[in-house]
């Protein structure tokens, strides 16, 4: 009688499908929205037998009619490669979704997190990037539909918590890998695993300086329901990532070494407006939730290198030898 419903939008991604399996461990119910434009239903396949877990295939950027007790919004194309394929649609679900979203989660008086993203920081002019800093976006280049989509989003939910007193959490979800990556994700880990496996070389966009961050899966889940299940004073913005940073030459021969291979490394241009450096303050998620990130960068990486190399030989890209 006392199991709380929680709703995922965007349920069968990478981090949502991961979310579904850790709200489902906790005793939850879990209702999960997908309109799998980039979704996968493998990727929650093995959780359609449990009794406490709903799929629903709805696009957010129509009204959802559901009850629940608590929302966590996720739906968006996460990926460069994904987000541009159809820029109109993708700022489309990040702003018409969030006014959906709130305005169930207003009818409901039910607590809402915002999944954004550390792109709201843009390609940044300081170094680490807090809280704080406003950020140094394109508003019409072409990634300005996941970027600026994100920050509209962001403003929303708040003018919804000071127009309306609507209990929000927005958090900013810095580069996260782990297993259910989708293959042709086109983010770097992923791109870099797989050509590794398949004795391709590894291809770096600009000279490899460049950094990011990276975060494991299970750390970011940890931390997403550590912020909904604080009290309502804790509403964010909070950085969520890991602040220890690699250059993409560093990830590269990370990569290689665990994979046993011996990639070459093809250097292309530098996408337009690609952050030369990403690294997330994370003082705040300390302080308010208690959190950082334990898993390290090697093991993760070994972990989703096991992944892909299971869905390789499964799919036959990859022979049941390498």
């Amino acid at each position: 009688m006392n199991r709380r419903r929680t709703l995922v939008t965007g349920g069968a991604g990478f981090v949502g499908s991961h979310l579904c399996e850790a709200l489902l461990a906790r005793g939850h119910d879990v209702l999960c929205v997908d309109n799998f434009y980039t979704g996968e239903r493998d990727s929650i396949a093995h959780l359609l037998e449990n009794p406490n877990f709903e799929l629903l295939r709805h696009d957010i950027t129509l009204p959802l009619h559901v009850e629940v007790d608590e929302i966590y919004n996720l739906a968006c194309p996460a990926s460069p490669v994904h987000y541009q394929r159809d820029p109109v649609q993708t700022t489309k679900t990040s702003v018409l979704g969030a006014i959906n979203m709130l305005g169930l989660a207003k009818r409901l008086k039910a607590p809402i997190l915002q999944a954004s993203t550390s792109e709201v920081y843009g390609d940044p002019e300081v170094h680490p990037q807090s809280e704080e800093y406003w950020g140094r976006v394109n508003p019409i280049g072409v990634r300005s539909c996941y970027d600026e989509g994100k920050r509209c989003a962001e403003t929303l939910f708040f003018d919804y918590h000071r127009q309306h007193g609507l209990a929000i959490k927005v958090l900013r979800i810095f580069n996260t890998y782990g297993p259910r990556m989708h293959v042709l994700d086109g983010r770097v880990v992923s791109n870099f695993i797989v050509q590794a496996l398949k004795g391709e070389p590894l291809t770096i966009y600009g000279d490899g300086s460049q950094t990011r961050s990276f975060c494991y899966i299970s750390d970011l889940v940890e931390g997403m329901i550590a912020m909904m299940e604080a009290g309502d004073h804790v509403v964010g913005p909070i950085n969520m990532g890991n602040p220890h940073e690699s250059t993409m030459l560093d990830l590269a021969r990370a990569v290689i070494a665990l994979t046993g291979g011996d990639s070459e490394l093809v250097f292309l241009p530098l996408p337009a407006d690609d952050p030369q450096q990403r690294r997330p303050d994370i003082t705040v998620a300390q302080r308010e939730l208690g959190w950082e990130p334990r898993v390290p960068l090697e093991n993760g990486l070994r972990d989703t290198v096991h992944y892909f190399r299971d869905v390789g030989r499964a799919a036959g890209w990859l022979p049941a030898d390498r």
